[in-house]
C-alpha cells in the first residue's frame, strides 16, 4: 500500500478541520441575520394561499372539522423562535426553527438563512447538552424526533 498518499490526505484534513473550527458561529448573531433576511420579502413569489375545500356534509354526532389555523408569516416565525432562543427555551426555539425550516414558501435565499440558524442554534444546543445542560438536552431530543418523525 502507499502511506504517502494516505498519510498526506489525513494530514489535509486535519489542517482543514482544524481550521474550520476555530471559527465559532454565534447563534444569536445567526439567527438574527436570518430575521433581517425573512423580513426582506421577495415580490416575485407569492405567497400561496391555503387550498380551499368543500366541507363535507357533516353528521349529526360527528364533531366540527377544526378550521385551519393562520400560520404567521415567515419573518415572524423566526422572530419567534429568537425571542424564545433569547429566554433559554432551547426546546421552543428548536421546534419553532424545524417548521420554519420545512416551510414551503420560503425563497432559496429566506431557506439559506434559516438552514443556517438552525446550524448555528444546534451547535450552542449540543455543546451545552454535553455539558450536562437539562434544558438542551431536552432540546437535542425534540430536534432528533422531529428529524427522525415524518410530517
Amino acid at each position: 500500500m502507499h502511506k504517502k498518499p494516505v498519510t498526506s490526505l489525513l494530514v489535509c484534513a486535519a489542517i482543514l478541520i482544524l481550521t474550520g473550527c476555530t471559527h465559532k458561529t454565534d447563534a444569536g448573531a445567526e439567527l438574527e441575520k436570518a430575521a433581517e433576511a425573512l423580513a426582506k420579502t421577495d415580490p416575485a413569489q407569492p405567497v400561496p394561499a391555503p387550498p380551499v375545500q368543500a366541507a363535507p356534509a357533516q353528521q349529526p354526532n360527528e364533531p366540527a372539522p377544526a378550521q385551519p389555523v393562520a400560520v404567521p408569516p415567515p419573518a415572524q416565525q423566526l422572530q419567534q423562535a429568537l425571542a424564545a432562543y433569547k429566554a433559554g427555551e432551547l426546546e421552543d426555539a428548536v421546534t419553532r426553527l424545524q417548521k420554519l425550516r420545512a416551510a414551503p414558501i420560503l425563497t432559496p435565499q429566506q431557506r439559506m438563512a434559516v438552514q443556517d440558524s438552525v446550524a448555528a442554534v444546534m451547535t450552542e444546543v449540543y455543546t451545552m447538552a454535553a455539558k450536562g445542560d437539562s434544558r438542551a438536552i431536552a432540546a437535542v431530543k425534540q430536534y432528533e424526533h422531529m428529524q427522525t418523525t415524518p410530517h
